[in-house]
């Protein structure tokens, strides 16, 4: 069962303007949010599909926005939670006449498929948004209207869910789950009269458009020749957005619940310099990319400099690539080989180093030993994100709990400090200074009853689930209904 967490894109163009030039644009955008492939679909044609990264496909563009010329269209960039990386598994998918794209993990996926007569599935093909997608289309036969069936299908789903739908019949539907796990925003291209939904708003930004709001969980946006509707599935008084999107997954240019992401982080950083304000320090230095805005707001709130100690080797072949959201572990290891260390700026110095996170702890482990041997006369790590013990069910790849460092070191510790004591030994560093939930939620501004910390927590009220540890993505006992 493949389980994935992406970016996802919907586009309508109600002056009738060919959106696949947009569409592609979009999805380069959210290229952070899913790097093993990408597609988009029109209607009443199967969907173009290709593995990799959108840019590599640059040759073919001129081919495909010719050939799926429309003024609607879905598209996606895929990154798996678990499973292989195929062209097969590339979406978005198409089930009968609907074409689906997904952001998120339906944790039960595996019992949905039992609610799925008829379907033949295959280790290689069946993901969970293969399932949702078969199980809608079997409701949506009996009940024809997306609103019924998506308030029956909420009922049957655990996980997070932000789909885009696409019928043959020239519509396009978005739902959001009633959580709000994962971000979902609704743009506007005035030039050619232009609905856009996506993942993130930082996709409106490279196609000229604005950010209208965000899509509220539990909401059914539907968008067709005569305009945008709006509709309830569900409703929910409490939400759960996920912690991580903000300090780590998002885009820094992205405004979520009406939070702007660098902003949000360079406060994070701040709020860690007056939880942690080391008074030795020589020298504050992000690890690249995604906690840059964080280590500068630690190091203007210390009053101690900030650098770029550690580059990227954007030359090297995969030098513009994200390293947490490769699938495989020799990937990941081949990105942070290439995060080169700045002698001039760390030798002899007690170096800080700001990073988003610490997941399995091998990444951290060789940016610490490239800084021991740039010549650091000590080495602090403060992370942003407090110490992950628990897999993630809502799409983030923090798998089983044998694979986190933080439950490795130290099982059923919840104290930040003592993990982070822990971890450092580990690692190689002087000392490990973590986040803790509530600090983090101050410094992004939103309430700590709004957000998700299942993974650092171990609370999984939100999803309603009690997890069996033992086996990953494996749900025991439903506690909740939605």
């Amino acid at each position: 069962m493949v389980h994935e967490n992406c970016g996802v894109v919907g586009i309508y163009s109600l002056e009738g303007s060919n959106v696949i030039p947009y569409l592609i644009d979009c999805l380069r955008s959210l290229q952070h949010r899913g790097q093993e492939s990408w597609g988009l679909a029109v209607p009443r044609k199967l969907p173009y599909k290709k593995t990799g990264l959108v840019a590599r496909s640059a040759h073919e563009f001129e081919k495909v926005i010719t050939k799926f010329s429309s003024n609607i269209g879905i598209g996606h960039v895929r990154y798996s939670t678990f499973g292989s990386s195929s062209l097969e598994n590339a979406q978005p998918l198409k089930v009968r006449d609907l074409c689906i794209a997904h952001n998120g993990t339906i944790s039960n996926a595996e019992q949905l498929s039992n609610m799925v007569g008829g379907c033949t599935f295959t280790p290689q093909n069946m993901t969970d948004t293969l399932v949702a997608a078969q199980r809608l289309v079997g409701i949506l036969k009996k009940k024809d209207d997306m609103k019924a069936a998506m308030s029956i299908l909420k009922n049957e789903m655990v996980g997070s869910y932000c789909f885009t739908f696409l019928t043959d019949s020239n519509t396009i539907y978005a739902a959001r789950d009633p959580k709000g796990f994962r971000p979902l925003v609704l743009g506007y291209h005035k030039d050619t009269n232009t609905y856009v939904i996506a993942s993130e708003s930082c996709a409106f930004s490279s196609i000229g458009a604005i950010l209208v709001r965000d899509i509220e969980p539990g909401e059914l946006v539907r968008i067709d020749k005569d305009g945008i509707t709006s509709e309830r599935f569900s409703e929910s008084a409490n939400h759960a957005h996920c912690a991580f999107e903000f300090t780590y997954f998002a885009h820094p240019s992205s405004i979520m619940e009406g939070k702007n992401i660098y902003l949000a982080r360079k406060k994070i950083g701040e709020y860690l310099a007056g939880k942690f304000p080391i008074s030795d320090a020589d020298v504050v230095i992000p690890v690249p990319d995604s906690s840059r805005p964080a280590a500068l707001g630690y190091a203007l709130k210390l009053g101690v400099p900030f650098e770029e100690g550690l580059l990227k080797d954007r030359y090297s072949k995969k030098g513009s690539m994200r390293s947490f959201i490769e699938p495989l572990t020799k990937d990941r290891k081949e990105i942070n080989q290439n995060i080169l260390p700045i002698r001039e700026i760390i030798e002899n110095k007690h170096v800080i180093i700001v990073d988003d996170s610490i997941v399995r702890g091998t990444s951290s482990r060789a940016i610490i030993e490239s800084v021991k041997q740039a010549g650091a006369r000590k080495i602090s790590m403060v992370i942003t994100y407090p110490p992950i013990s628990y897999p993630c069910y809502a799409g983030i790849d923090f798998p089983s709990q044998e694979e986190l460092i933080a439950y490795q070191v130290a099982s059923g510790e919840n104290n930040p400090d003592i993990v982070g004591k822990k971890v450092a030994k580990i690692i190689g560093a002087d000392s490990v200074l973590y986040n803790d939930n509530l600090t983090l939620a101050k410094g992004i501004g939103l309430s700590k009853k709004e957000l998700c910390f299942s993974c650092s927590s171990g609370d999984y009220t939100p999803l309603g689930i009690r997890p069996n540890f033992n086996s990953r993505y494996q749900i025991n006992d439903k506690l909740i209904t939605n």
